[in-house]
């Protein structure tokens, strides 16, 4: 900060210093414009000027004078007139020249100025010089069109060999911005110190961006581009080259971000990488060699038919949660059974009219109304233990369902945000007490979902959310449906006459607590899984549940246990119920069944989207409840049961869910297609260029004939209609810049090729790729290769004039090509290694059990829990056998913890 200091006070003064002078500069060159005359002529000028003068003051002054020596004008004076001609002409008489000034042809307008023959001399030399550089500079400024630098011509015989052309080519572009300012904030909180209400800090920022080309004796190339503002390392590009003559031994050094294509097929090269290469010459052999950083990682792609293939795994405890909402715990109850008819659905149920409110996060104030929702209304069952609830029995949802809507809507204030939370809390009013976020939430100016931010399905009851809420957001709906030829409403519509100052009662369906202990933790849907994929088609789609046998560690389809072990774990879930004619019998093949959407409304029971891939079971709890109820009917015993199925994973959060290990051995996993095009995406952007081959059948096809690359968004375009509608399986093989990497990938390569003649050349290729593990504890599956290729390729093409004889021999054929005869030849040895750093053996770690501690701060009381009693040791722990008695922790460590107002450490008088 003092460095900082010391540049700014230093910049302020010269800024100063030169205003002050240019601004002294102008002043004098304002006044002086009378100069080199004898006091008698000049006193008779500057009486004729106050007496013929106009009093006249000029916004911009004209201040011309005859004196060839003197400016003409001051920085912001006007320029001579083009009226004004100036000559020169010599007197014999007083052997001086004469500089006179004219209005036109003859009239005089300033008294001469003279010069002697030395005066005048020296003038002409001054000059001639003057416009020597001025011709210069116009001819520099005309050739650099703006150039940073200018550019210099030198021959080769003031700079050897090396330079020919122009020596300095520099063209910057960009810019810089530097931020100082201060940051003062106060807060006015009693409990601190009064010297730590307010704190300034200095405040500095920087951004530039910088772009520079350039070429320094048509040999040397530079290449920089540098952004403080990039997202990524590898935007930000760093390049100097040199290119030697055709005749040289060195024919080019590149240094910063370089390339290294390898000819063979079968040993990839790299376009990601940061190093050095050099290109040598030595007659008819070429070597290449390249020493650098790996900055890349490749990958494949699969297509057949235009339709990209890829495969999904994915661990059944990453559902898609705050999505997906059952709109009433009477659809959740009855979603089993109307999904167990697929492709029908049993259901009387039809949605005919939704609205959806949020908490307003982006500011809209459109579409807007304060709430109130209950997670009680429209419930069939008191849900979150309020006796003063009281459903009515047999019926379906509807606002008279229970007693709650009838006394929201007949108390006073219960529609005022600022009255409801005190009318709720009072224990005397029926139905009550009721506790926000748990029976109740309130939220001022929610704002109203549009149609295409949430769909819903009509029959089976649940809406799907286009974008997850936040764990504190708040969500509430009101819908209309049918129900044996009658309409039932739950909650109240914007468009039902309510004064706009009245809030409205909704069904609460998530509140700011989302937590398993609360009944509205039921009615988010986890039974639906995002594969990542958009247009799925439905050819050659494949989905199965595996699931890992916990004896060997094995992924096996089935369940290991007499009974069922003759269905798939895909059938035991409730996945496969239809086979391919959607008859009732399970083929071992998932059902899919899509959606079929009018706008955002869903019109029956699909187990599949298309368009965005979502998977959904049709099992509310198909690991979990639906599981146990399989396994039990199988005869498993229950002691086995509770080792397979997994109910925590709906009756707790995920994050709970992933401490139990042992249960969570179920994965999806299978293969999508995506609909046929030609346009492919790479998932990838800003790939590097060259770094995408296309191979159909094996054979390679060729850039911008058979497709074309968009490397800036990663999307790959077959422009040869006979490669698709061939059916030829595509593969496409790319390296894509690396986001994020923690190892560090070094290569060394090196390529020989010779040129026997122009038909016929033989390469040879040695390229060594090595990880360097930031441990020596590395996983299975991540040990650090060190990994060696060996390779060699030959081409030999040689035209052929008499197969263009043979076939013209053909009757009624005539070709035009010439025919030619092409033959290559490639082979590859890879020599697998691994880093020394994990010992000799190359040795990895099955887990790292260190990596599953949980920590708890001993400082931090909040996370504290009272330790249970050691079960089985009765000697030790006899209190362990006492259930609700306060003897049971008898024997616990008596523990006890103090906070101190933190205020009494910053007082002068210290700690008391």
């Amino acid at each position: 900060m003092k460095n900082l200091s010391k540049i700014s006070y230093r910049t302020i003064l010269i800024i100063g210093f030169c205003g002050f002078f240019f601004f002294g500069l102008s002043k004098k060159r304002e006044f002086n414009f009378i100069n080199f005359f004898d006091s008698d002529e000049q006193e008779n000028l500057e009486r004729d000027i106050e007496i013929d003068s106009p009093d006249i003051t000029l916004k911009y002054p004209y201040t011309g004078t005859n004196n060839p020596s003197d400016p003409k004008t001051s920085l912001v004076g006007l320029k001579e007139p083009l009226n004004i001609k100036r000559t020169i002409r010599y007197n014999p008489t007083t052997q001086q020249y004469e500089f006179v000034s004219t209005i036109g042809d003859s009239n005089q307008y300033q008294i001469p100025y003279y010069m002697s023959y030395e005066e005048f001399r020296k003038y002409q030399e001054k000059k001639a010089e003057e416009d020597y550089w001025k011709s210069k500079v116009e001819e520099d400024n005309s050739a650099n069109s703006g150039d940073f630098v200018p550019q210099l011509d030198r021959t080769n015989r003031e700079f050897g060999d090396i330079c020919e052309g122009k020596l300095i080519d520099i063209t910057p572009q960009g810019a810089a911005e530097l931020q100082f300012g201060l940051n003062t904030t106060r807060t006015d909180n009693p409990a601190i110190p009064v010297k730590q209400r307010q704190l300034t800090t200095f405040d500095f920022g920087q951004q530039i961006q910088l772009n520079i080309q350039g070429s320094i004796c048509d040999k040397f190339n530079i290449n920089f581009n540098y952004n403080t503002e990039a997202t990524f390392d590898f935007e930000n590009q760093t390049k100097l080259a040199y290119e030697g003559n055709e005749d040289q031994i060195l024919q080019k050094i590149e240094a910063g971000n370089v390339n290294f294509p390898v000819p063979n097929t079968l040993i990839q090269g790299s376009q990601s990488l940061f190093g050095l290469r050099t290109d040598l010459k030595f007659g008819k052999l070429n070597i290449s060699t390249v020493v650098s950083q790996n900055r890349g990682e490749r990958k494949e792609i699969n297509i057949k038919n235009g339709a990209q293939q890829k495969e999904f795994e994915l661990p059944i405890n990453n559902y898609e949660q705050n999505r997906h909402y059952f709109v009433n715990h009477y659809h959740r109850d009855n979603f089993d059974q109307a999904m167990s008819s697929l492709p029908n659905v049993s259901s009387q149920v039809r949605i005919t009219k939704m609205e959806v409110w949020v908490t307003n996060r982006v500011n809209d104030f459109d579409d807007t109304r304060n709430i109130i929702g209950f997670a009680d209304l429209g419930e069939t069952r008191v849900l979150e233990g309020n006796p003063q609830v009281t459903p009515l029995p047999d019926s379906i949802p509807f606002n008279g369902t229970n007693n709650l809507y009838s006394f929201l809507n007949n108390t006073a204030g219960t529609r005022n945000l600022t009255t409801v939370s005190t009318i709720l809390a009072n224990t005397t009013a029926s139905p009550g007490p009721f506790v926000q976020s748990r029976h109740y939430e309130k939220l001022e100016n929610a704002r109203l979902l549009s149609e295409s931010e949430y769909n819903y399905n009509s029959i089976l009851g649940y809406i799907s959310l286009n974008q997850p809420l936040n764990n504190d957001e708040i969500l509430g709906i009101s819908y209309q449906y049918t129900y044996q030829g009658k309409t039932y409403q739950v909650g109240e519509f914007s468009t039902d006459g309510i004064p706009g100052n009245d809030a409205l009662f909704l069904k609460l369906l998530k509140g700011t607590i989302n937590t398993p202990i609360y009944k509205a933790w039921d009615l988010m849907m986890k039974n639906i899984y995002s594969i990542g994929a958009y247009q799925v088609s439905q050819e050659n789609f494949k989905l199965d549940v595996w699931y890992t046998n916990p004896k060997d560690g094995v992924d096996i389809n089935y369940i290991p246990q007499s009974g069922i072990d003759d269905k798939t774990v895909l059938q035991v879930v409730g996945a496969d119920i239809v086979n391919q004619q959607q008859q009732p019998y399970p083929d071992g093949v998932f059902d899919f069944i899509p959606l079929n959407r009018i706008g955002n409304r869903v019109e029956n029971g699909g187990t599949i989207n298309p368009q965005n891939g979502r998977v959904i079971f049709s099992k509310v709890e198909p690991f979990g409840a639906y599981l146990e109820e399989q396994l039990k009917a199988a005869g498993v015993s229950p002691t086995v049961i509770s080792t397979i199925a997994f109910p925590q994973l709906y009756d707790s959060t995920q994050t709970i869910a992933l401490q139990f290990p042992e249960l969570n051995r179920f994965t999806l996993k299978g293969v999508y297609e995506s609909a046929n095009s030609s346009e492919i995406s790479l998932n990838a952007f800003n790939i590097p260029q060259g770094s995408v081959t296309v191979t159909a059948g094996g054979v390679r096809l060729i850039e911008n004939q058979d497709y074309t690359v968009d490397y800036n968004i990663g999307r790959v375009k077959i422009t040869n209609d006979g490669v698709l509608n061939s059916g030829t399986p595509i593969k496409i093989s790319l390296e894509s810049n690396s986001l994020f990497t923690s190892i560090q990938k070094t290569m060394i390569g090196t390529h020989f090729d010779y040129q026997f003649n122009p038909n016929f050349n033989l390469g040879a290729t040695m390229l060594r790729l090595s990880e360097k593990p930031l441990t020596q504890k590395v996983n299975i599956g991540d040990e650090p290769v060190r990994n060696t290729m060996l390779g060699i390729n030959g081409n030999f093409q040689q035209d052929a004039p008499f197969l263009t004889k043979l076939v013209d021999n053909i009757p009624f054929i005539n070709t035009k090509e010439k025919s030619t005869i092409t033959a290559s030849l490639e082979a590859a040895y890879l020599i697998p290694g691994h880093n020394p750093a994990i010992t000799d053996e190359g040795q990895s770690f099955i887990d790292d059990f260190e990596g599953s501690q949980s920590t708890i701060d001993i400082r931090s009381f909040n996370s504290w829990v009272l330790a249970s009693v050691p079960q089985g040791q009765p000697d030790l722990f006899p209190e362990a056998a006492l259930n609700n008695n306060l003897d049971y922790g008898y024997n616990r460590a008596l523990i006890n913890w103090n906070v101190y107002d933190p205020s009494v450490f910053y007082e002068e008088r210290g700690l008391v």
